[in-house]
Formats: structure tokens, sequence, C-alpha cells
């Protein structure tokens, strides 16, 4: 008789002690983020249900998380335009189901002013765990808007 071996990874987080992330939790990056190239395996961490901010945790680099948030939780009508290289490489088309994150910087000290990178999200194949950083083409966007200037998130 055989058992299925579930494939696992461990990381010494820096924020959340030791991880053991099973496969099917694994994100898979294959070009990283801007400046994090060579962390290419991450893992969504929602250290508290209520909050809206959840962190991608690095499974490559234990001391790398991100905080990173939902758009539509303060920004309904969040539309990324994708160049066509990138739907392409993801293999999306409008109707393709996506999960969409986006990195939060939080301000020490000043957590209201935390912002948003609408620019530059994080759009990633559900089914798959692959997906990629992109730069969206909308010329509205900004690499920091203030995520509490919405009532959404504040209410």
């Amino acid at each position: 008789m055989t058992t299925a071996t579930r494939t696992t990874h461990r990381v010494l987080s820096s924020r959340f002690g030791p991880l053991e992330v099973e496969e099917e939790r694994t994100i898979h990056l294959p070009n990283g983020l801007i400046g994090f190239e060579q962390c290419r395996r991450f893992t969504v961490v929602t250290p508290d249900p209520e909050n809206p901010i959840k962190w991608l945790q690095s499974l490559d680099d234990g001391a790398v998380a991100f905080p990173i948030i939902e758009p539509w939780r303060f920004l309904p009508d969040y539309a990324p335009v994708l160049s066509r290289v990138d739907a392409e490489e993801l293999g999306v088309t409008e109707e393709t189901p996506r999960l969409v994150f986006l990195v939060v910087t939080i301000p020490r000290g000043a957590p209201r002013l935390m912002t948003a990178n609408l620019l530059g999200p994080l759009i990633i194949d559900p089914e798959s765990r692959v997906g990629r950083q992109v730069i969206a083409l909308n010329e509205e966007y900004t690499t920091k808007h203030r995520i509490l200037a919405d009532r959404a998130v504040a209410a």
C-alpha cells in the first residue's frame, strides 16, 4: 500500500516564525517581484481574518514579506489594463478569473498614511497558482494611492 506524499515548503519567517506550506497554498512567480526577482515562491498569510491586510510571504527568503490587500476592499471599480504580453504570459482574458493583490506601504508610526501600489498589481491564476507583478497601463493609477482616503476601508 502506498501513501500519497504531500509536497511542503518550509521557511523560517522573520515575521511569522517557522512556516510549513503545502504546495496547494504556494504561489509561483517565475519572474519574482520587482526588486525581489530571486524570490519566486510565496504564500499568503492572514494573521487576522478581520483585517483586510494580508501578507505575501516569500518561501525562498524568510526575511521577505509584503503587506498586500485586495483592491476591491477600498476601490470597487479598480480595473487594471494589462499589456498584451502580460495577458498572454498569464494566459488571461477579460473573462478569466484571477486573484489581484496590491502591495501596501505602511509608514512606520503612521499607519493611517498607508498607500497601495495601483500601478503594479500582482495578478495570479487561482487554478495554477502562477502569477506575476505587472505594470498596469491605466494612466490614472499611481504607486502611492492613499487607502484610508477611501471611505470603504475606513467603514
